[in-house]
């Protein structure tokens, strides 16, 4: 089992860095089923070919298995064939640079590489069809052969294996997480116990990217082993993640003015919709979003012409590296590109460059900042820091923030009582504790503040107000 990656981009061996293994060294790993060997095909500033070998020992994966084992099980083809084992081996070899982090070279974990990835041999029953249905969205181009069952014997056809080499221009984290994330799916045998923590891995590898591909379903099915509960599930959150969650409010309506054009606004378009009014109402003309993914609300913000300064912030530099693409900052004209800025940082922590007087900020510092549908996705424990980076560091005039409405959720038949809207939301606020909240950090850092709700409001099947589907603070610096 072979995995190959490739990049000319001078000097190559900074590949090394990334991959956190010296391109001098045979090194080795051991794996519950066997072993991994990571080597360098080649090593100079022209190119570079990492490979990535695994060694697998039929007799240690069936003693991973409870119950009786068949001949079979012994003598197969898994030592040969790239399978979700093989994504086993990347997340533990590679799991730095699957996690988009470089010790020695930070810099190289965010920068776009011209890549080549080779998986010598590739199950595949679905084909070249197939292949090219699940990498060509992500901005792949493929070179695809299809492997013979005996090159001694050609009459007797193909197998279901090919030589798959994926080019892209990408940061390596980019490529890995793909790659953890589809060879499973065309894994036929997969080696793991699906359950829930599988269904952490999908959302965790793919989320960012997983929502809008088009064949999102079929990879959530597949990776899932067609376990339709948990496949659902996945995919509900997807869904959440791309703004297509089905609630109440984005259901088709009978109106007769949808007709003639005047479509009903989805959720996340009356958010954007909110924050915008906000900052036009205090006349803000520089603005971070904080926490701003994959850039929804930074085009919105870019569309503003009385906003010269757009700043967008996030911990994940693949979400920024989709943000630069979503915006298409390449093709800007050079005075509309010169008003944005992508910023890769964490709210947890103090980044001088935001604050007044910083890089990024500015002497005058930036009139909003905006959390849109951020703060829930933060341990309790550890909002007091992102409070005092917000309110007291960057310390801008208006900040905005958007949240859940935990007692809307009953408006969603299809979401469990007690569930949280999203896998990933670490709290969801009723209306009282937003606004407690809202008061004790107003009160902490100097601001007034109000509260209002975004959504159309809902009334419960027992006949309780249940207020607006998301809630939001809009605080204002006291003077």
């Amino acid at each position: 089992m072979l995995l190959t990656i490739s990049t000319d981009r001078r000097p190559a061996t900074d590949l090394g860095y990334l991959l956190h293994k010296h391109p001098a060294k045979l090194q080795s790993f051991p794996l519950a089923f066997g072993s991994a060997e990571v080597f360098y095909l080649t090593a100079t500033d022209e190119r570079c070919t990492a490979a990535l070998m695994l060694n697998i020992d039929p007799v240690a994966l069936v003693r991973r298995q409870a119950g009786a084992v068949s001949i079979e099980q012994y003598v197969n083809d898994r030592p040969y064939v790239a399978s979700s084992l093989l994504s086993v081996a990347i997340a533990q070899v590679f799991g730095s640079a699957l996690g988009g982090r470089c010790a020695g070279r930070p810099e190289l974990a965010t920068e776009r590489l011209p890549l080549q990835a080779t998986i010598a041999a590739l199950p595949c029953r679905g084909g070249d069809e197939l292949l090219r249905r699940l990498f060509e969205p992500l901005g792949y181009e493929l070179w695809i052969e299809r492997r013979g069952l005996d090159a001694a014997f050609p009459q007797w056809g193909h197998s279901d294996l090919h030589t798959v080499t994926l080019r892209a221009h990408c940061t390596l984290s980019t490529l890995l997480n793909h790659l953890y994330v589809l060879i499973p799916v065309l894994d036929n045998e997969k080696h793991y116990w699906v359950g829930d923590e599988e269904v952490d891995k999908l959302l965790r590898h793919g989320g960012e990217w997983l929502a809008r591909h088009p064949e999102r379903e079929l990879i959530a099915t597949r990776y899932l082993k067609y376990q339709r509960s948990l496949a659902k599930t996945a995919l509900s959150q997807l869904r959440e993640q791309d703004d297509e969650a089905a609630g109440p409010e984005d259901e088709p309506s009978d109106d007769p003015r949808e007709e003639a054009g005047e479509r009903k606004l989805s959720l996340h378009e009356q958010r954007h919709g909110f924050v915008l009014a906000a900052l036009e109402a205090r006349s803000a003309r520089s603005v971070v979003d904080l926490g701003c993914g994959e850039g929804r609300l930074l085009k919105s913000l870019m569309k503003q012409t009385k906003i010269a300064r757009v700043i967008g912030v996030d911990v994940s530099s693949r979400a920024l590296e989709i943000a630069e693409s979503n915006l298409k900052l390449d093709r800007l004209p050079p005075k509309q590109r010169e008003r944005i800025r992508l910023v890769q940082g964490s709210l947890l922590y103090r980044d001088r460059r935001l604050e007044r007087g910083g890089d990024i900020a500015g002497e005058t510092g930036v009139d909003a900042a905006v959390l849109c549908e951020v703060i829930e996705h933060v341990e309790p424990s550890r909002l007091a820091a992102v409070e005092r980076v917000v309110f007291e560091c960057i310390a801008a005039p208006l900040v905005v923030v958007t949240t859940p409405n935990r007692e809307y959720n009953v408006m969603w038949e299809s979401l469990p009582a007690g569930a949280a809207r999203h896998r990933d939301h670490r709290f969801e606020w009723t209306r009282a504790e937003f606004a407690d909240w809202c008061g004790r950090v107003a009160q902490r850092f100097g601001y007034e503040f109000e509260t209002r709700g975004v959504g159309e409001a809902g009334v419960s099947a027992t006949g309780h107000e249940v207020g607006c589907p998301t809630q939001a603070g809009v605080f204002r610096r006291a003077h």
